[in-house]
């Protein structure tokens, strides 16, 4: 009699791929922007996404399982034709300790007037756990967010002698 075949099953759980957890959405997150849908020519537009860690659970292989899914990056078209990559979420400038219109890893600066608009896809990896530690997933989950309008002005100013309430004529009135 063989007595480890009588004690023993082996049970082998396989390597889940993206697509595998096709049903365990990374949570929604939107594009924001500061000034908040306004941007000013020649000047810094800062974008917001407030992408976080977070993690799901379900049955994946007939087990449960949690999903953790990480951001590692965001990208953001700003409307204009051009993106930006930053490893970083995209933080507001008081987060950050800056002054409005500073640069950021996640700011634009816009080079003609108009209305855009601006979208951004951010960057998951992700990792299963059956209840004995985290495996990681390979590849890249990119999940976009909804539009965001930016409406982009030019600022003017001029040099008076006196404000438009004592010479409504003047320059800029």
């Amino acid at each position: 009699m063989d007595r480890c075949a009588s004690r023993f099953t082996v049970s082998l759980i396989p390597q889940a791929t993206l697509s595998d957890l096709a049903s365990f959405a990374p949570a929604a997150v939107s594009l924001g922007g500061e000034p908040a849908g306004h941007g000013v020519v020649g000047l810094p537009t800062n974008f917001l996404v407030a992408a976080s860690e977070h993690t799901a659970t379900g049955t994946l292989f007939d087990r449960p399982v949690t999903v953790r899914f990480s951001p590692i990056g965001v990208t953001i078209a700003p409307g204009d034709g051009s993106q930006l990559r930053t490893r970083d979420t995209a933080q507001s400038w008081s987060s950050l300790g800056l002054a409005q219109f500073s640069p950021t890893a996640s700011t634009h600066t816009y080079t003609q007037r108009g209305v855009y608009t601006a979208t951004a896809t951010i960057q998951y990896s992700a990792a299963v756990n059956y209840g004995n530690g985290w495996i990681d997933v390979a590849g890249v989950l990119d999940i976009p967010t909804s539009p965001y309008g930016v409406t982009v002005l030019e600022a003017r100013s001029a040099l008076v002698d006196r404000t438009c309430h004592e010479d409504p004529s003047g320059p800029g009135c």
